[in-house]
């Protein structure tokens, strides 16, 4: 497989070598976590060069003897040397029993730089600070993005190779096959096999056609206010049993193992936060072509997905804005910095384009506001309102 550096992810574990912090890098899953840690091995390796790497991974059957704690701390220790820079490396860290232990154990003795990877199901976000009892510094990673599509294909048109990733999307393993039909299957195997796998495990889930039909309805409803409730009233309605409760904790699992991100809602006007009908959106929009097909075709709601990851990946807060009961698709905020966001496939309508400017131009303070879409032309302005077209924003280091 080609290998292209992912540049901003290799930078931010760059600038954490020699901090005391736990380095936990998570993602979904196949979304080059690994590749990403031989990538790190790498810089180091050529970059210090009294550098002691102890690397395991418990993917090979060679370590398999270190699938207890007690036996990963001794070998770890065995491993260190006093004359040199310490540097641990575990991908799939989970696989250990107890692994947070051995993890603790090293942090506490002051002597590796420690970075791990692991299954997100067992290595959640929220979890990584009840594990371990030092301070973490988590790099979350995402599928390719369209830029790295770009380089990985070596596209020259953008917008013809953007229509192209709304499709394909970016699970780089998948660009391995040469025909769709392959492609996809790998896609699905990856989504079913891995993720889902991953959360019966974790939470010793019995009925498996319930998530898979939860998992369907938030797939083909991304972008869509989506409550519990919902669901659960729809599942009722073909005759599955579930209440909302359980089905709040399943859409709560498929965005743990980073299947889904959760989008909150924000009042413009009255500044606050809303904690209910949220928005879900895929990691990654090829895994609802791959379970779905083309079903409810909707290249809005998708390229709106593509532009939610986009965001986190670039590391803003996302929320669904609300002004005056209107929708704003997005509220981006990072420190001092807050844009507004709407997004459209198509805005040569004139209908269309007055929809999609009408709620921004009622936003009566000064943040940057911003109109994405299918243009195929260079950005210009509209009443203060920059309209960009969608390959070119994904194309531009800051939004």
């Amino acid at each position: 497989m080609r290998l292209i550096e992912r540049e901003n992810y290799l930078t931010q574990l760059i600038k954490v070598i020699g901090t005391p912090d736990i380095k936990v890098i998570t993602g979904v899953r196949r979304s080059g976590k690994s590749k990403l840690l031989e990538a790190l091995k790498q810089y180091i390796q050529n970059n210090i060069s009294d550098c002691n790497i102890i690397q395991i991974n418990f993917n090979l059957p060679e370590y398999d003897e270190l699938l207890t704690y007690k036996r990963l701390y001794e070998y770890v220790n065995e491993l260190y040397d006093d004359t040199k820079q310490n540097f641990i490396l575990i991908d799939e860290v989970q696989m250990c029993k107890d692994f947070e232990k051995a993890i603790n154990g090293f942090h506490a003795s002051e002597k590796y730089d420690i970075y791990i990877t692991g299954s997100n199901a067992f290595l959640l976000s929220s979890d990584l600070a009840t594990l371990f009892t030092g301070r973490t510094f988590e790099i979350k990673v995402f599928p390719f993005s369209f830029e790295e599509y770009m380089k990985y294909f070596e596209k020259k048109d953008k917008y013809g190779a953007f229509d192209e990733y709304l499709l394909e999307g970016g699970m780089s393993g998948s660009y391995l096959y040469k025909d769709t039909e392959s492609k996809y299957r790998y896609i699905t195997d990856v989504f079913n096999t891995l993720i889902v796998r991953d959360i019966r495990t974790k939470y010793k889930i019995r009925n498996i056609a319930i998530l898979d039909r939860i998992t369907d309805f938030m797939m083909d409803n991304i972008s869509n206010i989506t409550s519990a409730r919902n669901i659960a009233s729809v599942l009722e309605a073909n005759h599955d049993k579930v209440d909302h409760k359980t089905v709040r904790n399943y859409m709560q699992y498929l965005c743990n193992a980073f299947a889904f991100y959760k989008i909150s809602r924000y009042d413009i006007k009255g500044k606050k936060y809303l904690s209910t009908n949220e928005k879900y959106y895929l990691s990654d929009p090829a895994f609802r072509y791959a379970k779905l097909g083309t079903k409810n075709m909707d290249y809005g709601r998708m390229i709106e997905n593509v532009v939610a990851i986009e965001l986190l990946r670039r590391g803003y807060e996302v929320y669904v804005g609300i002004l005056y009961k209107k929708e704003i698709d997005f509220v981006a905020i990072k420190r001092n910095e807050k844009i507004y966001i709407q997004v459209s496939d198509n805005i040569d309508n004139p209908k269309t384009f007055e929809r999609e400017v009408l709620p921004l131009l009622k936003i009566a303070d000064g943040y940057k506001k911003m109109l994405i879409a299918r243009t195929r032309h260079e950005d210009y302005q509209y009443e203060g309102i920059v309209i960009t077209d969608i390959a070119n924003w994904l194309l531009q280091k800051n939004s």
